[in-house]
C-alpha cells in the first residue's frame, strides 16, 4: 500500500483555518467573539460570555425548529412536525442547564463583571424574543388542526387513542411551555442567588419582577385540559 499523498487531506474549503473543520465551523471567527485576557476585569467574565453565547446559538436552533414545525403542521405532515419540536425541546434543556455555570461564579467577584455589563439584561436576548415571536404560530397552527378534526381540546387527550398524532403534539407544545417556565424559574433562581433577590437588576428591572413572569404561559388551554380533565374523572367515579 502507497503511502497518502501529503496534499490529499489538504483542506479544500475556502476561508480562514488550518483545516476545513476549522473553515466550515469558523471557529477562528467564534473564538475571537469572547473578551480577550488582557481585557477582562475578572477571568470570569469568559465563563458569563460563554454561558451566554453559547445559549443564544441554542435558542437559534430551537426557534428555528419550532417555526419550520409550524410549517408542517399546517402542511400536515405531524410526524415531521414532531421530529423538530422534541429537537427543540431538548435544546431549551440544554440553555436551562447552562445557568448552572453561572452560580458557580462567586457573588462578590460578579459584581466586578457586573460594572462592565452596562445595561444589558436577559429581556434583550434575541433568542428569547424570537421565542416569544414562534409561539403564537405554533398554537394556531395546532388550533387549526384540531379544529379540523371537529374535537375539543379536553377530547384530544380522552380520545388520544383515535388521535395519537395530535395527543403527541398537543404534549410537544406543552413540553415547549414547559421549558420556556422552567427556564424562567432557574433565570430568577440564578440571579437570586448571585446578586439577591431585594435589588434592581441591570435594566432597572427589581428581581422580583422577573419572578412575576414564572407563572406566564404562552398555551394556559394546555395547561387548563390537565384541570378539566380531573374533573371530569372525579364526576365519573
Amino acid at each position: 500500500m502507497s503511502a497518502p499523498n501529503a496534499d490529499e487531506f489538504q483542506p479544500v474549503l475556502d476561508g480562514p483555518g488550518a483545516s476545513d473543520y476549522e473553515r466550515y465551523l469558523r471557529t477562528d471567527e467564534l473564538l475571537a467573539l469572547q473578551k480577550t485576557a488582557d481585557e477582562w476585569v475578572h477571568r470570569d467574565e469568559l465563563l458569563f460570555q460563554t454561558v451566554h453565547q453559547a445559549s443564544e446559538l441554542w435558542l437559534k436552533h430551537a426557534w428555528n425548529e419550532v417555526e419550520e414545525a409550524t410549517r408542517l403542521i399546517e402542511a400536515r405532515d405531524v410526524a415531521a412536525a414532531l421530529r423538530l419540536l422534541w429537537r427543540a425541546n431538548h435544546s431549551l434543556r440544554y440553555v436551562i442547564s447552562f445557568l448552572e455555570h453561572l452560580e458557580l461564579m462567586s457573588p462578590w467577584e460578579y459584581q466586578e463583571i457586573r460594572r462592565v455589563l452596562g445595561h444589558g439584561s436577559g429581556f434583550d436576548s434575541p433568542g428569547f424574543r424570537e421565542i416569544r415571536r414562534v409561539s403564537p404560530p405554533l398554537w394556531n397552527a395546532f388550533e387549526g388542526l384540531r379544529k379540523e378534526r371537529a374535537l375539543s381540546l379536553l377530547e384530544v387527550y380522552t380520545q388520544g387513542r383515535e388521535h395519537e398524532d395530535l395527543y403527541q403534539l398537543a404534549e410537544a407544545l406543552t413540553d415547549w411551555d414547559e421549558q420556556v417556565g422552567v427556564w424562567r424559574f432557574r433565570h430568577v433562581k440564578m440571579v437570586g442567588r448571585v446578586i439577591g433577590e431585594d435589588v434592581i437588576g441591570t435594566q432597572g428591572t427589581p428581581v422580583e419582577l422577573l419572578a412575576g413572569l414564572i407563572k406566564h404561559k404562552m398555551f394556559p388551554e394546555l395547561w387548563q385540559v390537565r384541570t378539566d380533565l380531573t374533573m371530569l374523572a372525579k364526576e365519573s367515579e
